[in-house]
């Protein structure tokens, strides 16, 4: 597996930017080359609820950024809010609510599966450890955290635009899905829809969904970076949670930058309020986990389903290309060891259960 270290910096309350006492946690970032790309689907498909089309396929030059190599951690977001006493604008009368599944019949019409419910980023339901993906954060927390993270470190941190972000997510490569192509293929390179969601949905919703072709054992979200990297290095860019970029919405990509500047201005009337996100989460299956699909959210909104964060750094000089060791890496990889390991029982208690079934046959 490739490694792509990174300035780590230790900030204490004297001679720092943001004078920020503790021990700060920058992401882990990988370095995308410049490159020009085809962006969307030559073959765009249709608007679906709402969501934007992925069409037409246009030529988008990139130059050179660095891009989080892993989607922000509960622990990361933790530590935000905890510095800077910043207080996530929630939904309703409470400011503190997130959409989530439930039972058909629950929401708020008989054939919704998703509706608002108490709870917030650090619910234990949404935040199963601190190396999970942050949810139920908003695109306009994001923007909040980065903006404070830019202050304590002196460099610039954003959120990427779209193109930057497909660009980042296709490293390289022209088709639609990571490395073979094969939908079937999907647990190697992202955590969607699969046998374990299933299971999972069926036990805790009593959906009947339709499972995926393949099994990777995480019935939801799962720690970051459990899967290959792509050629950029970047983990998780399909599943576990999609990603807000900084752009508006438009209904198609007639009229987009072609420089990879995020698109901001002439949003759709029809959708002032919503904004871009991207890569798809772990309920969602085939079409959704692709690197053109499109989808999106309300500026605001804070979502268990799978919306997450990813941040760009912005490269203004020769000094932002340096890289050191970041010693967060080696917590997320005891992370990633713990939640291996997890899954073998798992698998070895589901064949010790299947095994004596089979025996019978």
């Amino acid at each position: 597996m490739k490694k792509f270290a990174v300035v780590s910096v230790i900030l204490s309350a004297v001679g720092t930017p943001g004078a920020f006492a503790a021990r700060l946690i920058e992401p882990v970032m990988a370095t995308i080359p410049a490159g020009q790309f085809l962006m969307g689907s030559p073959t765009p498909s249709p608007a679906v609820r709402g969501a934007p089309s992925d069409g037409p396929a246009h030529t988008v030059s990139i130059k050179t950024f660095k891009l989080s190599k892993y989607e922000l951690t509960v622990k990361e977001f933790r530590q935000f809010v905890e510095a800077s006493k910043y207080v996530p604008v929630g939904m309703g009368d409470t400011k503190d609510g997130c959409w989530k599944w439930v039972k058909q019949g629950d929401g708020p019409a008989p054939d919704m599966r998703i509706a608002p419910s108490p709870g917030k980023w650090n619910t234990p339901a949404y935040a199963p450890s601190d190396y999970h993906p942050v949810m139920c954060v908003s695109m306009e927390d994001g923007q909040a955290y980065t903006k404070w993270l830019s202050k304590q470190t002196g460099k610039k941190y954003r959120l990427p635009s779209e193109a930057e972000w497909e660009y980042a997510a296709r490293s390289g490569g022209a088709g639609s899905f990571p490395a073979s192509g094969n939908p079937a293929d999907i647990c190697r390179f992202g955590n969607g829809f699969d046998k374990s969601g299933k299971v999972a949905f069926q036990r805790d919703l009593g959906w009947e969904r339709k499972d995926g072709d393949c099994d990777d054992l995480a019935e939801y979200t799962t720690v970051v970076g459990m899967y290959e990297p792509n050629a950029f290095g970047l983990h998780d860019m399909i599943g576990n949670v999609s990603e807000y970029v900084e752009d508006c919405q438009h209904a198609n990509y007639e009229g987009a930058p072609a420089d990879g500047t995020a698109w901001v201005t002439n949003c759709d009337p029809k959708a002032q309020d919503m904004v871009i996100r991207r890569g798809g989460g772990y309920g969602d299956r085939g079409n959704a986990l692709h690197f053109t699909s499109r989808a999106h959210a309300g500026r605001t909104n804070h979502s268990s389903i799978g919306d997450g964060i990813r941040m760009v750094q912005q490269i203004d000089s020769d000094a932002d290309l340096r890289t050191a060791r970041n010693p967060f890496q080696a917590e997320l990889t005891k992370a990633q060891q713990a939640e291996r390991v997890r899954r073998i029982k798992m698998l070895a208690m589901r064949q010790a259960t299947q095994a004596p079934e089979k025996a019978v046959k």
